[in-house]
């Protein structure tokens, strides 16, 4: 299972990364991207907008393990029980970002974008992303299509359109998965 798409995810990464900015500034709230398989694709896209200093300070990417562990706090035995891939890394993930930073809210996103790395249980496409506070997080987990860029546009797509969803007020339902 994963969670139900949503329909922002149709719109391109410019627009959302537009949409993103007005709703920071209509809630004076910041954000903040701890990435793993997009590489910085969060922060790219929210920095292509004239003025996102007013609402996006930093961005992790933190692609390995102990990047996890040592820039976000990440615990070792989550990353070890777990794997990057996981609920509880993404939760984590989130938490250490806006400790760090200060933000109001964050995304975090780790998967397997391929084209090879995947497994039975983890197979590529296959992307747990979270959003949250310090203190309060979600994930989800969504099996996307296609080539490396595809999955990780896909996720890039996604993880704006959440953030969005959240400032906005207009989150829709999503399935816990596995």
């Amino acid at each position: 299972m994963s969670a139900i798409p949503s329909t922002l995810e149709n719109f391109d990464t410019l627009a959302l990364a537009t949409r993103l900015g007005e709703a920071c500034r209509a809630c004076g709230m910041s954000v903040t991207a701890a990435e793993s398989c997009t590489g910085g694709g969060v922060a790219h896209a929210i920095t292509e907008i004239a003025g996102s200093s007013a609402y996006f300070e930093t961005g992790y990417v933190t692609y390995s393990n102990a990047a996890k562990t040592r820039q976000l706090g990440v615990p070792e035995e989550a990353l070890a029980t777990h794997g990057a891939v996981s609920r509880e890394v993404v939760e984590a993930m989130v938490a250490g970002a806006c400790r760090d930073s200060g933000a109001n809210l964050a995304v975090a996103i780790s998967g397997v974008a391929g084209p090879g790395g995947g497994s039975q249980a983890k197979p590529v496409g296959m992307v747990w992303l979270a959003w949250g506070d310090a203190v309060t997080q979600g994930a989800v987990c969504r099996h996307f299509d296609g080539n490396r860029h595809a999955v990780r546009e896909q996720a890039l797509r996604a993880a704006l359109a959440g953030l969005i969803e959240r400032l906005e007020g207009t989150q829709a339902p999503q399935e816990k998965s596995l």
